[in-house]
């Protein structure tokens, strides 16, 4: 459960799943077997939590929904925080269910006194500092995403400096990965420019749009449909790829049914959605990308144990998913509270 809580907050600033799985199982995993507990659970807990990086804002995939929709990004992001504390939750409780109904997978270790617990408390608030700064400046309006995440670096910039840990070593490197993450980022972005364009000369997306309607399926068996396909190409397939090759398609066709909903409400409802079932294909078998990723970290470990280990988190997805999906306001009551 701590290391759910753990992939939540790290998650939260970096805003890869990928990433989350890799940089959590380096921490957590040495931590978790040497507790005692199983290679099967360990490394399914991990490749969910993973999949917090997409959804706990800010989160910068859906900056890119939120650009390729032409919706504020801010509201984004406050209709993302109760799905993404629903995720962190729904996994802490198949944790719980899990462990009792096979109490043999599970560590345990003498109850730490509380003296020792709060110091271990007090020796991150930093990193707790920063988060809130961060999140709490972005949903008060008093900076934009954009410039929270400025802030966000040079918080983190300024703790490493006084720790001893920002090196010019440590400083030139920072500055290579984040100059080769950036050119892949607007590489993909790029070509993806290229791809809209082509679909807006083409008309396609405004030709499938009305041809769904014309068809006159019922809105919720379009959206099902969707999903499912969203569930199959997060098997294969990264989440921005996914968003940036699929949402300039599917949104016109959705965006012209009704759901009984605003046309601004139904696009970050939409959104969070989409972004959920995507987080569900990373951790899929057999080929949930989340699930390489931890395996290749935790060899010992057989490929089939993680998949029976995620089975848990998978059904909590699911159920979510589809709790969701039924009831709209819930994704749309902080929204609605504060807009």
């Amino acid at each position: 459960m701590a290391a759910i809580g753990a992939c939540a907050g790290f998650g939260s600033i970096c805003g890869s799943s990928l990433a989350t799985a890799a940089t959590m199982s380096q921490v957590a995993l040495p931590e978790l077997r040497r507790h005692g507990y199983s290679g099967q659970l360990a490394t399914g807990t991990l490749a969910a939590g993973g999949t917090l990086g997409i959804l706990i804002p800010p989160s910068f995939v859906l900056v890119i929904y939120a650009i390729l929709t032409e919706q504020n990004i801010a509201k984004l992001f406050v209709v993302a925080f109760i799905p993404g504390l629903l995720a962190a939750l729904g996994y802490m409780i198949a944790i719980s269910i899990y462990v009792r109904l096979f109490p043999e997978t599970a560590g345990s270790r003498e109850r730490a006194p509380y003296s020792e617990r709060f110091r271990s408390l007090i020796e991150v608030w930093p990193v707790v500092v920063i988060f809130l700064a961060v999140v709490g400046g972005i949903y008060s309006g008093w900076f934009t995403p954009t410039e929270g995440a400025a802030v966000g670096a040079a918080g983190t910039g300024l703790l490493a400096l006084i720790n001893g840990g920002l090196t010019w070593k440590t400083l030139v490197s920072c500055l290579l990965s984040t100059a080769s993450a950036t050119a892949m980022i607007f590489f993909i972005v790029f070509g993806a420019s290229i791809y809209n364009g082509f679909l807006a000369l083409s008309q396609v997306p405004v030709e499938l749009a009305n041809w769904v309607v014309e068809l006159g399926l019922n809105p919720w068996a379009v959206l099902v449909l969707i999903l499912l396909v969203y569930l199959v190409l997060g098997c294969v397939m990264d989440s921005l790829s996914m968003i940036l090759l699929t949402i300039p398609i599917f949104f016109p066709i959705v965006s012209a049914l009704d759901y009984g909903l605003g046309a601004e409400e139904f696009a970050l409802w939409f959104g969070i959605i989409v972004l959920i079932v995507v987080e569900v294909g990373l951790i899929t078998p057999p080929v949930g990308m989340n699930l390489f990723v931890i395996n290749s970290m935790a060899k010992e470990t057989p490929l089939s144990a993680t998949f029976r280990g995620v089975v848990p988190f998978i059904l909590s997805d699911l159920i979510r998913t589809a709790i969701l999906v039924m009831f709209p306001s819930i994704t749309l009551v902080l929204l609605r509270m504060l807009y």
